[in-house]
């Protein structure tokens, strides 16, 4: 921590001021007199309180020499974008890799429990519990997330995450027995859990309102993108003999986890503008926001969005933060957010998915289709995906979260259904049969590519308020390992007990659980900022009207930061003026801004009281 501690880390106001500075133009003197100036370049933040009203004084002349990256603008975004992006292609590699190892004949003869599977319960159920066992890994990193994402941020959760991988994926590679091979998924999953608990949070805090859903499906499109790589190099690997066969495959996982960390720290990505504010890091959060739009600090747009991100920790930020607040359903709705999050990561999980990611293979042998055939239509098959998968950037921010969830999950539904229907047709080698089937497959990754791949970590992110967002972003993603591992765990047996009834239950999810529920209790969350969503909750509670109904009606949303806003969040006391009321009262603070009708206001950085407003 610099010598230039803020008063809000220090715990005391900065009492170190420069009384030799001359006097800078558009300030009288008296003013000078009445209000010290801190040295240049130090840091001063501080909140007081004004019965109830929290506010930020920042000195913009220290955030003004920051340079949270070494690169801004859009490149920022991009690099943001590319590492999150990373993470999730490892994360989807991760998954699918297994799908055609499991019945290599080296893998099977190092691992003979696992072998032929799906003709005997007993080894379906060690081999389900040799691939789901990763899934509580993951769900013990993604819980572990509630005491470790606030502590160390966000950017190094996520290389944390990626140094628990490597060491697993060593492990795995380098398994000898069953056993081995379970702790090394394990510790696998803790990295991976950590990842994708944080992931999400970390773009979705950097992202502007009408990108954030396109850059967090891109890194739904980025898990298919990973799947798709290890269905290929499992194909390529299986016309090799010995254990190279399914280690070197394994082993590659280790070069994703390592671009990842090595970009984020080659580029100095900076942390999240929401979580610096939260931590009291007032000048460094408004420098990443300068960065992120490219731009100076006391920009009009940078300065709407800090007083947006203030006001919503200032609604947030009364008193410490104990886990009972998961269960708060005032103004905030904090129970109804965290369940809507944990949800939607649980249908994501239930809806039949990882019949496909984890067992594809499987599948087509046991559909009658022969062990190279069904490699080749694995790898196609998670060629279209990713392909499908990119169709949703395009409609993700014009039709909304919503509406996609819920036609998908219908279409989900029928294509469940049709497989049920010719399951036992196309394992007595009908031919017809088993080109519909395969086409189901092709068809229900298509459907749920674009209505829930990247959509269901997109939403948690979003809906959850900055006071509880990394712990209901934990809760969720351990909801999604827990009905990972579920699901994964009772496929084989199954396949192995009730054959088409597999296809069918998955059917009744889809058709009679998660249709109405998307319908009745999801908000819709396209093109509003995170704290408009704040707004969207608290709306809905003074008027005792579900959210829904106000999300669907965005002329009833105030502006974040407005006095109507902060009466809505339950903020006590007159609501403190918006920075363009501040320029027409000559107030002090964050920025004075001189000519509205300007793109880019003039400001003053040499006044920077903590005052009550």
């Amino acid at each position: 921590m610099s010598t230039g501690q803020s008063a809000v880390e220090a715990g005391a106001p900065n009492q170190e001021w420069a009384s030799d500075r001359p006097a800078e133009s558009g300030v009288n003197a008296s003013q000078k007199d009445e209000t010290p100036v801190p040295a240049k370049g130090r840091r001063f933040g501080s909140m007081e309180s004004d019965n109830g009203t929290l506010v930020a004084e920042v000195d913009t002349h220290y955030a003004a020499q920051l340079k949270p990256s070494r690169v801004s603008g859009k490149w920022l975004t991009y690099m943001v974008t590319f590492v999150a992006g990373t993470g999730f292609t490892l994360f989807g590699y991760d998954q699918g890799v297994l799908s055609s190892l499991l019945t290599l004949p080296s893998f099977e003869a190092q691992f003979p429990q696992t072998a032929d599977a799906f003709a005997d319960s007993h080894r379906a159920a060690l081999q389900s519990f040799m691939v789901a066992i990763y899934e509580l890994g993951c769900m013990a990193g993604a819980l572990s997330n509630l005491w470790v994402g606030d502590r160390l941020g966000r950017r190094h959760t996520i290389s944390l995450g990626g140094i628990i991988m490597i060491i697993g994926a060593i492990l795995q590679t380098a398994a000898v027995d069953y056993a081995m091979m379970l702790v090394a998924r394990v510790v696998t999953g803790v990295g991976n859990g950590l990842l994708t608990s944080t992931v999400p949070a970390y773009q979705s805090e950097c992202a502007k309102p009408h990108r954030r859903g396109q850059l967090v499906l891109i890194e739904g499109s980025l898990i298919t993108f990973g799947i798709m790589m290890s269905y290929w190099i499992d194909l390529g690997f299986y016309f090799t003999t010995g254990s190279i066969s399914w280690r070197f495959p394994i082993a590659f996982q280790i070069l994703l986890a390592l671009i990842m960390i090595v970009f984020m720290y080659a580029f100095k990505l900076p942390e999240s503008p929401r979580w610096l504010a939260a931590k009291g890091k007032y000048a460094e959060s408004l420098a990443v926001l300068a960065a992120l739009e490219n731009t100076s600090v006391d920009d009009k747009k940078v300065i709407a969005t800090f007083n947006g991100i203030c006001d919503a920790i200032a609604a947030e930020s009364q008193g410490g933060f104990g886990f009972k607040e998961l269960l708060y359903n005032g103004p905030t709705q904090n129970l109804r957010r965290t369940l809507l999050g944990v949800v939607a990561q649980c249908f994501q999980q239930i809806c039949g998915i990882n019949l496909i990611t984890y067992y594809l293979t499987s599948v087509l042998t046991d559909l009658g289709l022969g062990p190279e055939m069904s490699r080749i239509i694995s790898g196609v098959n998670g060629t279209c995906y990713f392909l499908t998968s990119i169709g949703a950037l395009f409609v993700i921010e014009r039709i909304g979260r919503r509406p996609l969830m819920f036609w998908m999950a219908v279409a989900q539904a029928i294509t469940m259904a049709v497989l049920a229907g010719l399951y036992d047709i196309a394992k007595q080698q009908n031919k017809a049969a088993q080109v519909v089937s395969v086409l189901c497959l092709f068809l229900f990754n298509t459907w749920f590519s674009i209505g829930w791949l990247g959509i269901t970590w997109l939403y948690p992110a979003e809906v959850t308020p900055l006071r509880i967002r990394a712990p209901a972003n934990a809760l969720s993603t351990a909801s999604n390992w827990i009905f990972n591992f579920m699901v994964v765990m009772a496929t084989a047996p199954m396949f192995a007990n009730i054959g088409w009834g597999t296809y069918c239950l998955f059917a009744v999810v889809n058709g009679i659980i998660i249709c109405p529920c998307v319908w009745l209790f999801f908000p819709e969350t396209k093109k509003y900022s995170l704290e408009e969503i704040d707004i969207v909750f608290a709306l809905g509670h003074r008027e005792n009207k579900s959210p829904v109904w106000y999300s669907l009606r965005p002329e009833e949303i105030p502006p974040a930061g407005s006095r109507e806003a902060e009466h809505i969040l339950g903020k006590s006391g007159p609501a403190h003026l918006d920075m363009s009321e501040k320029a027409e009262r000559g107030h002090r603070g964050m920025s004075r801004i001189i000519k509205e009708e300007k793109d880019k206001p003039s400001s003053q950085h040499n006044e920077f009281a903590a005052k009550k407003v």
